[in-house]
């Protein structure tokens, strides 16, 4: 009996710790952070940029250009840009969120539409992975397909 009862207790404990807390506050939560991180890079506030990033061994970064181009960019170089490379100027909008939570790793697609301080835009397709670092979001990759406007 005594064991039964330890096993029950446990098994609880596992469930819980196991079970996702509200999936609609973990979208927006991830939402903000990605928002943050888009607004922050465009304004070259390079502190805020490096606290929506939280690097690891395994994290990369990789862009493709609409001629087939794929640049590998060193994680290192979006917590700490160059001064030029961060302040661009400019504005962006994300749209279409698509999300896959499980518990504290998260996957997200989304469309950017930017636009430059001298009015040029580019859009893109995104996919983020996220890990929820310290109960925080924290992007540890992406991948960033830069698309022609009427490819839509």
């Amino acid at each position: 009996m005594k064991h039964t009862f330890l096993f029950i207790i446990l098994l609880t404990a596992a469930m819980c710790s196991t079970v996702s807390t509200d999936p609609v506050k973990e979208t927006e939560a991830i939402k903000k952070v990605l928002e943050k991180e888009s607004a922050t890079w465009r304004s070259g506030d390079v502190k805020a940029h490096a606290e929506c990033w939280h690097i690891q061994p395994y994290s990369r970064i990789l862009v493709s250009l609409p001629d087939g181009t794929v640049i590998d960019v060193p994680p290192d170089a979006i917590i700490n840009p160059k001064q030029d490379d961060a302040d661009l100027g400019g504005t962006s909008s994300n749209s279409d969120y698509k999300f896959s939570i499980h518990g504290d790793h998260a996957w997200v697609s989304h469309q950017e539409e930017s636009i430059s301080k001298d009015g040029n835009k580019t859009y893109s397709y995104e996919i983020r992975i996220l890990e929820k670092i310290k109960g925080d979001w924290k992007l540890v990759g992406q991948s960033i397909m830069i698309r022609k406007p009427e490819q839509g």
